[in-house]
């Protein structure tokens, strides 16, 4: 049985504002990681995420499930 990953773009800052697109895997993300990846401090993005809470469910333990962080690019757009 083979397993898949779904990919995300993301895009990483290089020197001088130039920017190469790499791949998001959807996997299970910490909020520091998470905001980390949208390049903002965890209040920011906690802040951000308020507007669509009941949507991305509430995070059980460390980790957001695959399935928040998907809601979680759906709403605020891919990291990048």
């Amino acid at each position: 049985m083979s397993t898949t990953t779904t990919m995300m773009k993301q895009a990483i800052p290089l020197k001088a504002g130039a920017v190469v697109a790499a791949d998001v895997p959807i996997r299970g993300y910490t909020l520091k990681e998470l905001a980390a990846l949208y390049g903002v401090s965890t209040k920011c993005l906690r802040t951000w995420m308020l507007p669509h809470q009941e949507s991305i469910g509430e995070k059980k333990g460390r980790y957001f499930t695959t399935l928040q962080v998907r809601a979680i690019f759906k709403y605020l757009g891919e990291p990048g």
